[in-house]
């Protein structure tokens, strides 16, 4: 493939007060640039394939040193626009989910979030590009933003461009008067590639869950039920080419994790990482997307692809930051590492 690959959501800044308020005694905060879509497309500069990014920021210092980051991870960014006051913010206590309950957000009237739907010129946002990624945190935000998304798809749709979705849900998001099955599939009914995981497919899509399925904790249940929602979605929305799941499971302070891609009618099963220990559980679904997209992008066969996919997701786990800082070569050598 060729031409690049544009991630489009909001540019964050990610907060990390510790859980015991020494913060306040030491007048400092972390914090890590971030957001799901410029997750991804760090990563994918970082791997080599052209990569570009769509935001909106406020026109203030801030926001043009944060263009100035992204562009020395050499993300082409010549499609942000420049509008409103405020950098989207949110806070997370070290050690923490993005689905955990402590997550605070300070998103509202951010530039994103006041995207408007008719302002933008899709035309020139696509420009070179051949492939489109964005997440299911960005029709969260409100009315407007979901309707941009719309016609985002719409228009990378009639170009024949590529494009992917990540079912991401945040339950703190969605605060708008509507639910998420009542605008992603919408969405979805465009995408050539969708990642989650069963819980998110009926969450976001509407796709049945068996009832019980988490009880049990049973690899064997969870396969056999990732083919069957990834043929359902594939039924409901016939632009989908491949379905891919994670399965990460908390094990005290580590990790068990492994991931599923069904493609070309076949269910493909990845290597199953596991740890006792990890540092960051940020960005890793993030990586875990972007290596889907390295994959297909350099046209690397579906197996392959998983496994790259996977192992960099891993590999985020044992990073302090939102994206990726692994290689190409790095991650092929912990495929070839859990191999032996």
């Amino acid at each position: 493939m060729t031409g690049k690959v544009l991630s489009f959501g909001e540019l964050l800044l990610r907060i990390c007060p510790d859980m015991k308020g020494s913060w306040l005694e030491q007048n400092q905060l972390p914090f890590y640039v971030g957001g799901a879509e410029a997750n991804v497309a760090t990563a994918l500069a970082l791997w080599g394939v052209p990569s570009a990014y769509f935001t909106a920021l406020p026109d203030n210092l801030m926001a043009h040193q944060l263009v100035s980051y992204l562009k020395s991870k050499q993300i082409n960014t010549d499609r942000i626009t420049f509008q409103g006051d405020r950098i989207g913010l949110y806070y997370l206590p070290k050690g923490s989910d993005l689905k955990n309950a402590g997550v605070i957000y300070d998103r509202s009237n951010s530039s994103f979030s006041n995207l408007k739907p008719g302002t933008i010129n899709w035309d020139e946002v696509f420009e070179g590009v051949s492939w489109l990624h964005f997440s299911a945190i960005c029709p969260a935000l409100n009315q407007q933003v979901a309707n941009v998304c719309l016609e985002a798809v719409k228009a990378a749709k009639a170009k024949n461009i590529t494009i992917s979705l990540d079912l991401n849900y945040r339950a703190k998001l969605w605060q708008y008067g509507k639910k998420p099955t009542e605008i992603v599939p919408e969405l979805a009914q465009y995408c050539t590639l969708i990642m989650g995981n069963l819980w998110a497919a009926n969450t976001m899509l509407g796709i049945t869950l068996q009832e019980n399925i988490f009880a049990n904790d049973n690899k064997e249940a969870y396969l056999e039920h990732a083919e069957l929602t990834s043929k359902a979605i594939m039924n409901v929305f016939p632009n989908c080419k491949a379905v891919a799941n994670t399965f990460r499971f908390d094990k005290y302070k580590g990790i068990k994790y492994y991931t599923t891609l069904y493609t070309n009618n076949r269910l493909l099963v990845s290597q199953e990482h596991s740890t006792d220990l990890i540092i960051d559980k940020v960005g890793s679904g993030d990586c875990f997307m972007a290596g889907l997209i390295y994959g297909f992008y350099n046209e690397l066969p579906p197996a392959e692809t998983l496994e790259f996919a996977t192992a960099a997701a891993y590999k985020k786990l044992f990073i302090l930051s939102d994206a990726t800082s692994s290689t190409v070569e790095e991650v092929n050598q912990l495929i070839v590492q859990y191999a032996k």
